[in-house]
C-alpha cells in the first residue's frame, strides 16, 4: 500500500470509529436532520455507487445504510438521483470574488456542486492570510475555502518585479511570508513559474521555501514554468516540481496539467511517465486538469517575452514605444504567437477599453484594424495598458484523455468568479465539474462515473490532508451533493458563458441546503478551513 493510500484508509477508520454506535444498529435511537433516501451513493473512494440513505445531524453524517426505521426533521428523496461528496475544486482564482459581498454566495460554483474551493493558486492572490480570512468571511460564503500560499506575491513583496535571483537574506525574508501564511492555515504553497514575478526565481528558492511548507505538512502546487518550449520545455518543468517535491520532502502537484500547443502535443506520455518514475521513486507527485482543450490566460503572459516584463506592467509598456527594443521583441512574439496555434487559436476574453471586442478571436480584429497580429497585440496591450485577458486553444483531445485517465490526476477548474455579464470568461468558471461527468464519464466514457467522481471528492480531500470531508461516511462532514446525471449538463459556452449549470438538485455545505430542490436558498455556511481540519470554526 502507498503513502496516500494508507492515509485515506487512516481518514475513514478514524470516520467509522466516530459512528461506532450507529454501526451496532442503535440507528432508531436518534434523531437525524435530513435523511436523503434512497439515492445511487457514489462515497468518493472510486468504488462504484451503492444503493443507500444519508442521515445528516447537524454539521455531519450521521449514517449511512438502510434509515428507514430512523427519525428526521425531513426526508429528502433521491429516487433515481446520485448522491456523491460534495466536490472541490483544487485550483481556482475564485477568491477574488468571494471576498466581495456582492459574489460571496458563489452562485457558479454552488451551481456545479462544489462544497470546498481553493484559492491564491499560480503563485498569486493575497500573501496576508489573515486578511484575507476576514475578508471572506465578513459578508458570508456559500462553499467552503482552503487557501494557498503564494510564491509569486511573497516574491514581488519583497523583491518587487526584479529578474534576479534572491539574495540570501531575500530568501529569508520571504521564508518569514510563507511561515506567516501557514501559521494561518494554508494547505500549502503555490507557484506560477511561468509568469513574472516568479519566473524569475530559480528552483533552488521555491526549494527553501517548500522546506518551510514541510514544517507544517502542506504541500505544493505550481503553475509549471513553460507548458510548451518557451523555455525549459513541458518535460524539464514537471522535472521542476518533481525536485521541489523530493529535495523539500512535500507532496508536489502539476496544476492545470497540459501540453500547451502543437509543438507539444503527444508529450502527455511523457509527463505521465515523469510522474509515474517519481511516484515508483517515493515523491508524492499528483496533478489537477481542468477538462477543455483551451486555457485562459493574459495576452502579455502568453505572447510577450519574459524579459520584457521585468519591471512590471509600466516598463513592459515603455519598452513597446522605445523601436530598437520593439526590434528585437516582434520576431520574439511571433514565435510565441506560433507556439500558440496562431492569432485564430486566440480569443479575447476581457478588454476594458473596447467591450464589444472579447469574445472575438485576434486574428478577426487584427483584419479589422488592417494590422498584423504582433502589432494588434501590441496595440490592444498599449489600449488597455496591459490588461487584455485571452481563451487559447492550444490542446489535443488525445493529451486530454490520456491524462485524464490517471489515477493520481484531480479535476479542477482554474476558473475565474466575476459578476454576470462581465466580460466573456472562460466556460471553465461556470461548468468544470458538470462537464467532467456528463461528457467525459457519461457520454464519451474516457473515464467510468465513479473515477470522475473520486477525482473531485475523495482524491482532492485525501491530496490535501482534509481529514473530515471528500467521502460518504459517518462521521464526516455533510458536505454532499445530489445531482441528476440525466440532466447534469454544463450550459456555459466560449461565446456565452455566463450560465449557470443544471443538474445539481440538493446541496448541502456543512450540513446545510445550499441548494434545496434545484433552487439556491439564502444559506451562507462555507467556512475558511484550516489545514488538517485544525481550527476549522475559526472565524477571526
Amino acid at each position: 500500500m502507498d503513502r496516500i493510500s494508507s492515509v485515506a484508509g487512516l481518514v475513514l477508520l478514524a470516520a467509522a470509529a466516530s459512528s461506532s454506535a450507529l454501526a451496532q444498529g442503535e440507528t432508531e435511537a436518534v434523531k437525524a436532520d435530513i435523511i436523503i433516501e434512497n439515492g445511487f451513493v457514489f462515497d468518493g473512494t472510486g468504488a462504484p455507487w451503492m444503493k443507500a440513505d444519508v442521515a445528516i445531524a447537524g454539521e455531519r453524517i450521521l449514517a449511512v445504510g438502510e434509515l428507514e426505521e430512523m427519525e428526521a426533521d425531513r426526508r429528502l428523496d433521491a429516487t433515481g438521483l446520485y448522491v456523491s461528496p460534495g466536490f472541490i475544486d483544487a485550483h481556482t482564482h475564485a477568491g477574488v470574488g468571494l471576498a466581495t459581498a456582492e459574489l460571496s454566495h458563489g452562485k457558479p460554483l454552488l451551481a456545479q456542486g462544489l462544497t470546498t474551493v481553493m484559492v491564491n493558486p499560480d503563485g498569486g492572490g493575497e500573501v496576508d492570510l489573515a486578511a484575507q480570512r476576514k475578508a471572506f468571511l465578513t459578508n458570508g460564503i456559500g462553499p467552503n475555502i482552503g487557501m494557498m500560499v503564494p510564491h509569486g506575491s511573497a516574491r514581488k513583496e519583497v523583491m518587487g518585479e526584479e529578474d534576479s535571483h534572491a539574495s540570501p537574506e531575500q530568501l529569508e525574508r520571504m521564508k518569514d511570508l510563507v511561515r506567516a501564511g501557514m501559521e494561518e492555515g494554508a494547505f500549502g504553497m503555490s507557484s506560477g513559474l511561468f509568469y513574472a514575478p516568479g519566473s524569475f526565481a530559480d528552483i533552488s528558492e521555491v526549494v527553501e521555501l517548500g522546506k518551510v511548507v514541510g514544517e507544517y505538512g502542506g504541500l505544493y502546487t505550481s503553475h509549471i514554468r513553460d507548458e510548451s518550449d518557451y523555455t525549459i520545455g513541458l518535460i524539464a518543468s514537471v522535472d521542476e516540481v518533481i525536485k521541489v517535491a523530493r529535495e523539500a520532502e512535500i507532496p508536489g502537484i502539476v496544476t492545470h496539467v497540459k501540453a500547451l500547443g502543437p509543438r507539444v502535443w503527444g508529450y502527455s506520455q511523457a509527463v505521465i511517465q515523469r510522474i509515474e518514475q517519481a511516484r515508483a521513486e517515493g515523491v508524492e507527485m499528483w496533478a489537477d486538469q481542468y477538462p477543455y482543450d483551451a486555457s485562459a490566460t493574459g495576452l502579455s503572459s502568453a505572447l510577450v517575452p519574459r524579459p520584457a516584463m521585468a519591471g512590471g506592467t509600466k516598463a513592459m509598456l515603455e519598452r513597446f514605444d522605445d523601436a530598437d527594443q520593439m526590434d528585437e521583441m516582434r520576431p520574439q512574439i511571433a514565435e510565441n504567437l506560433e507556439r500558440r496555434g496562431g492569432a485564430d487559436r486566440i480569443q479575447i476574453r476581457t478588454f476594458p477599453p473596447d467591450t464589444s471586442l472579447e469574445g472575438k478571436r485576434l486574428s478577426e480584429i487584427a483584419q479589422a484594424r488592417g494590422l498584423d497580429p504582433i502589432e494588434t497585440t501590441i496595440g490592444m496591450l498599449k489600449e488597455a495598458d496591459g490588461d487584455v485577458g485571452i481563451v487559447s486553444y492550444n490542446m489535443l483531445d488525445k493529451d486530454i484523455a490520456n491524462l485524464m485517465r490517471q489515477p493520481w490526476r484531480m479535476t479542477a477548474s482554474d476558473g475565474d468568479l466575476v459578476p454576470m455579464g462581465e466580460g466573456v470568461p472562460h466556460p471553465r468558471s461556470y461548468g468544470t465539474f458538470p462537464r467532467m461527468l456528463a461528457k467525459y464519464a457519461r457520454d464519451e466514457e474516457v473515464v467510468p462515473l465513479s473515477t470522475a467522481i473520486h477525482s473531485m471528492t475523495g482524491l482532492p480531500a485525501t491530496v490535501h490532508r482534509m481529514k473530515d470531508r471528500g467521502f460518504i461516511r459517518e462521521g464526516m462532514i455533510a458536505d454532499i451533493a445530489v445531482f441528476d446525471l440525466e440532466n447534469l449538463r454544463e450550459v456555459a459556452t466560449f461565446t456565452d458563458p455566463h450560465q449557470l449549470s443544471e443538474g445539481i438538485r440538493f446541496l448541502a455545505v456543512n450540513g446545510e441546503l445550499a441548494i434545496d430542490d434545484g433552487e439556491f436558498t439564502d444559506v451562507l455556511s462555507g467556512r475558511v478551513l484550516h489545514r488538517n481540519g485544525e481550527d476549522r470554526l475559526r472565524t477571526q
